[in-house]
């Protein structure tokens, strides 16, 4: 029974090594040619300009929040956290392109790790984005009045959320034939999501009948359950129905892109 349990370990300890091991390489791809992660950067600054000095004045948010910028930076964490988990589908489908997967079926390593390696390098690409735009949204007002610890909460509540999409993007990825047609099979999926959502205005403002969708979809979920934690204001159940749908998507997303990636592997 204590040479099971050793094995059990030992297989598991080496299927996290080859996890990293992947991870580390999509992370050293990244710094030899950082030119994707500079636009992935400039996206969301040029978000944060556009509607802080052009927009702001035009779009009341309530006293709760003091002021747009405080509104705004929260929506923006969380949609340029959902636009860094494209990269997994994007990644995915340039390795298969050029014929990386079928090379790492050759080598001695667990099949789960080229999904959960890719998964790994872009969360950690997501923190990175996500310390950027945070200085950033300081440098133009941002004034957060919740403590630091539900700052750190609403950041791990929204990389998260991500993460769990990136497995979403990761059987995308695999059924693209290209890195281009991956890209361009994920916007109109995440743009209703991210446009039809509280990121960038209240709900309020919306058309009644686009209310319905916008309030209960998972996007507005996170940026008022992140809003709420990083000012200190009343969300409700806005962390526990972000985290269900974060829950559900993994579930349900995880299986499917393995069982895509043991075919096309």
């Amino acid at each position: 029974m204590t040479d099971i349990m050793h094995d059990d370990r030992s297989a598991f300890a080496w299927a996290m090594s080859d996890v990293l091991t992947i991870a580390r390489r999509n992370i050293l791809a990244l710094v030899r040619i950082p030119s994707s992660l500079v636009f992935a950067i400039l996206q969301p600054i040029m978000f944060v300009l556009l509607f802080r000095y052009v927009f702001a004045g035009a779009i009341p948010v309530g006293a709760n929040f003091g002021s747009y910028v405080n509104y705004l930076i929260p929506g923006i964490l969380v949609q340029t956290t959902i636009f860094g988990a494209v990269g997994t589908a994007i990644g995915l489908a340039e390795d298969l392109q050029r014929g990386l997967i079928e090379r790492f079926r050759a080598l001695p390593m667990a099949r789960m790790a080229v999904l959960a390696g890719r998964t790994v390098s872009d969360l950690a690409r997501n923190i990175l984005i996500l310390l950027v735009i945070t200085g950033i949204g300081f440098l133009v007002g941002f004034s957060p009045g919740g403590s630091f610890v539900a700052y750190l909460q609403a950041s791990l509540l929204m990389l998260s959320f991500a993460y769990c999409l990136s497995w979403g993007f990761a059987y995308i990825g695999l059924a693209a034939p290209n890195s281009e047609t991956a890209q361009a099979m994920t916007f109109p999926l995440i743009f209703p999501l991210t446009f039809a959502s509280s990121i960038f205005v209240p709900l309020q403002s919306m058309p009644s009948w686009l209310q319905v969708f916008a309030r209960n979809q998972p996007v507005s979920q996170t940026a008022e359950a992140v809003r709420g934690l990083m000012l200190g204001v009343p969300h409700g159940n806005a962390t526990y129905i972000s985290l269900a749908w974060a829950l559900g998507a993994l579930c349900l997303l995880g299986p499917l892109s393995t069982r895509v990636y043991k075919k096309v592997a």
